[in-house]
């Protein structure tokens, strides 16, 4: 059994699809239980430089909390999960805490997509890439990736190894960067994503590495699973090679989430 908790809707601005289509397709697919996990409101930004093509707006946040309620009380024969994707923004954790704190969430996706001013995933801006030595990116990157599990803001940590989306590794080894990050994501008590998305941009490969994921479980860490869904088709993509990957890397089991409790449940 493979779970998928990484649903985006309409309301991010950047995805399609009603939230309904999804379901249906994973119906078909055999999935029994899904989450939705929207990006958060921007909320380190003035509203005036919010953009509304990365996140929902603040007045969007409750109408998205009450359509899975509704989606939950109209579709029964799935278990579906409310979650939120929320960017760790250091300097804003109190924030990201109080609204995180006030809402019935099954499970928090922690992310990292910026580093200071700079949306490194974003197509538009990946010129900058140009601008740094690989190594030294993959450091600061997974440095804000330690922070973020370290926190205690999040359940999970989606698509940890984001930064090589579009194909950008350093020539370099870098096994005692996922050593080091492993170790923090146990001693955290964070459970780690198996997302599907990096088998459809130019890395071409599962967050994360088979490398990466095999340090995870050496640490103990829990993994659960999702597509990354922007659009109704990519829902339980890829999920086929996750398996696999998992299998691989010694996983026998995934991490469920309720109400930001952990249970466990055979692949």
């Amino acid at each position: 059994m493979l779970v998928d908790y990484h649903w985006h809707t309409t309301r991010c601005g950047h995805a399609s699809g009603t939230m309904q289509e999804y379901l249906n397709v994973a119906r078909a697919k055999g999935l029994t239980e899904v989450g939705f996990a929207d990006h958060i409101p921007m909320y380190w930004l003035k509203s005036n430089k919010i953009d509304p093509e990365l996140a929902m707006s603040t007045t969007e946040l409750p109408e998205y909390l009450a359509e899975v309620e509704l989606l939950r009380r109209t579709n029964l024969d799935i278990n579906i999960k409310l979650g939120l994707e929320v960017d760790f923004i250091p300097g804003h954790e109190a924030t990201a805490k109080k609204i995180l704190t006030a809402l019935p969430l099954d499970y928090v996706l922690g992310s990292v997509h910026y580093l200071n001013d700079w949306g490194f995933d974003n197509p538009h801006l990946i010129h900058h890439y140009q601008e740094w030595d690989l190594l030294e990116l993959y450091h600061c990157y997974f440095e804000q990736i330690r922070a973020a599990a370290s926190s205690g803001l999040f359940d999970i940590i989606a698509h940890p190894d984001l930064i090589k989306k579009f194909g950008y590794r350093p020539q370099k080894e870098i096994t005692e960067i996922y050593r080091q990050t492993a170790r923090v994501f146990a001693d955290s008590e964070v459970c780690v994503e198996i997302n599907t998305a990096g088998l459809r941009v130019p890395a071409q490969e599962i967050y994360p590495s088979l490398a990466f994921l095999k340090l995870l479980h050496r640490y103990k860490v829990p993994v659960t699973t999702g597509s990354d869904a922007h659009k109704p088709e990519h829902v339980g993509q890829g999920f086929k090679e996750a398996l696999q990957l998992l299998e691989l890397a010694g996983y026998r089991e995934i991490t469920l989430f309720n109400k930001r409790q952990k249970s466990y449940c055979k692949i």
